[in-house]
């Protein structure tokens, strides 16, 4: 678990983790290493799924050693299918990390929601209903990772 305190709010506590991958996790189609390895950390003290709208067989390659769950997408019904499956978890006790229109409708049901506006940008829509926004994906699992840093983002 992982606690996050928003100001004058009680503290979330956070179990699952969301992670878009095109655009938010990949980069023109490529995970940072280092985001496998802060993901790997991350996995030790929540569950992670990674939200995927793409080959199966791409995502698997490019996603192995990772402790992560993998949920596949139709492209058509993207925004439908994550809240779905936000839904069935603990919205209050997720944090979800995106940056694409089909990740706004989340972000207003999510305990804490990140948009991340990487080399690929980022919808407006979804930047404007995110508690936090952060350039890269590293970033992001840091926040996740150091108190420290939300404590600075967030001023507990």
């Amino acid at each position: 678990m992982i606690t996050i305190q928003k100001p004058g709010q009680a503290p979330l506590e956070i179990e699952y983790l969301l992670v878009d991958y095109e655009g938010t996790l990949a980069i023109d189609g490529r995970v940072h290493p280092k985001a496998k390895d802060k993901m790997n950390l991350l996995s030790k003290r929540i569950k992670i799924y990674i939200l995927f709208k793409g080959e199966k067989d791409k995502a698997e390659e490019r996603l192995k050693k990772l402790k992560a769950e993998m949920l596949f997408l139709k492209e058509e019904k993207a925004s439908e299918e994550k809240l779905d499956f936000l839904r069935k978890l603990d919205p209050q006790k997720t944090v979800a990390i995106g940056n694409g229109l089909d990740d706004a409708p989340i972000f207003d049901e999510v305990g804490f929601s990140i948009c991340i506006i990487g080399k690929e940008g980022a919808c407006g829509e979804t930047l404007k209903r995110a508690n936090l926004v952060m350039t890269d994906i590293l970033d992001a699992l840091d926040f996740l990772l150091k108190p420290l840093r939300q404590k600075a983002t967030l001023g507990g």
